[in-house]
């Protein structure tokens, strides 16, 4: 009979309640905004057209403001649904606007992205 150390049995244990690729929610609500698996705000971008399955926020905008990537196994759960950024890779988005972090935010619960240009919000549920 095989068995396991206490040490694989708790890691076996807490790695199925992270975020795994495929799982229903990329994100979760803390202080009324969604934040990613990291615990860091989510932001939406107004010129992103809702439903239009793109962002507008390539290159130096998504290093300022990385997007919440999703990997191909991840598939669309309630209003979350997947889009195919213009470099190919896969990200999220919630009610058809693709979501973001803000390089600025250092620590979860940070917010300092809201209203930045007047064009990006915290991401609500």
């Amino acid at each position: 009979m095989k068995f396991l150390s206490i040490a694989t049995l708790t890691a076996a244990l807490l790695g199925g309640c992270a975020y795994m690729p495929g799982s229903s929610s990329p994100a979760k609500v803390a202080d009324g905004v969604l934040v990613g698996p990291n615990g860091m705000t989510l932001y939406t971008f107004d010129r992103d057209v809702a439903g239009s399955g793109k962002s507008v926020c390539n290159g130096p905008c998504a290093t300022n403001w990385p997007p919440l990537m999703a990997t191909e196994m991840d598939k669309p759960s309630g209003d979350y649904t997947v889009i195919t950024r213009d470099d190919g890779k896969k990200q999220w988005a919630v009610k058809g606007k693709p979501l973001h972090y803000w390089i600025k935010d250092m620590k979860a619960g940070d917010k300092t992205g809201e209203g930045v240009l007047n064009l990006w919000h915290t991401a609500k549920p």
